[in-house]
């Protein structure tokens, strides 16, 4: 029988540390954490994602600031703004929300923040001190993934792990920190990819897998298993005429089909999820901290 990974569960009790930490820091004078949002234009799902971040702040007891700009916004007002938070004292770190319109380089918008309050961990810098085992701010769906594996006492060492996907934010990164030398970590890493051969068989050889492609029910029963531990990434939107909004999430492993087969699997949503915005305000109490220079 296989056991849920309770990322809503997890993600809770590492804000009640976080809060807990914030009421000693403020106790013992110091000031409180404060995490700084800038968005660009309307889309509704960073508009979404954006408010769970600020309301996360405010449970954790967090400082917050919401900059949000139309997307009208020229790319060197964009990097002036960006240039006032790197600037401000008061502010301990700050993420852009992407994506951006298309007349402004995101890559240049990630350059221009200080990489010591780049809370998203986006910054080539902070990705290089990652790979190299460096104290740095890693990326949060990376970061929610290795700290999920860690209270459930995932063993890693020895194992084989299988991450689908090679995008910068998830694929490369955790493929990283999952053969690193510590716990969890100490994996042998395979990374799969759209123009990878034999993916079925390889990913039947794995203790581990972790789906991040970003493709509905891609990973289904005939390529696990029995006993692998399965980390579902994907939120694809599909529509569903049964739900109020018109859509449900949906991960890049067929569920129902595969959970039988597995150890321990995160589901979606509820999984991975929780993890990201938890990710993130632990970065900003690092940064709050100092711990990352």
């Amino acid at each position: 029988m296989y056991r849920l990974i309770d990322g809503k569960a997890i993600a809770d009790q590492v804000k009640a540390e976080i809060a807990e930490e914030v009421k000693q820091m403020v106790a013992a004078g110091k000031k409180r954490p404060h995490l700084a949002v800038i968005i660009v234009g309307h889309d509704g799902g960073s508009e979404t994602y954006v408010a769970h971040k600020v309301k996360s702040c405010e449970q954790v007891g967090f400082t917050s600031t919401r900059l949000a700009f139309e997307d009208t916004i020229t790319e060197e007002e964009l990097l002036a703004e960006i240039d006032k938070l790197n600037a401000d004292p008061d502010v301990d770190g700050f993420i852009v929300q992407l994506p951006l319109p298309k007349h402004i380089s995101e890559q240049k918008v990630i350059e221009a923040i200080d990489y010591r309050k780049d809370v998203d961990g986006f910054h080539p810098i902070n990705v290089g001190r990652m790979s190299i085992g460096l104290p740095c701010y890693v990326s949060a769906t990376p970061a929610g993934i290795m700290e999920l594996l860690k209270r459930y006492e995932i063993p890693t060492a020895g194992k084989r792990c299988v991450v689908i996907g090679r995008s910068n934010i998830v694929g490369k990164p955790v493929a990283s920190l999952m053969m690193q030398k510590a716990c969890p970590g100490d994996a042998t890493v395979t990374v799969c990819h759209s123009r990878t051969k034999d993916l079925k068989e390889i990913c039947l050889q794995a203790d581990i897998i972790i789906a991040a492609l970003g493709r509905p029910e891609f990973l289904t029963a005939d390529m696990v298993k029995p006993g692998a531990v399965i980390v579902d990434v994907g939120t694809t939107r599909v529509p569903d005429a049964t739900k109020k909004s018109g859509f449900r999430l949906c991960g890049d492993v067929k569920f129902d089909e595969v959970a039988p087969l597995c150890s321990f699997i995160t589901p979606v949503p509820g999984g991975v999820g929780p993890m990201t915005i938890v990710s993130l305000l632990k970065n900003t109490l690092l940064a709050a901290k100092g711990e990352i220079y």
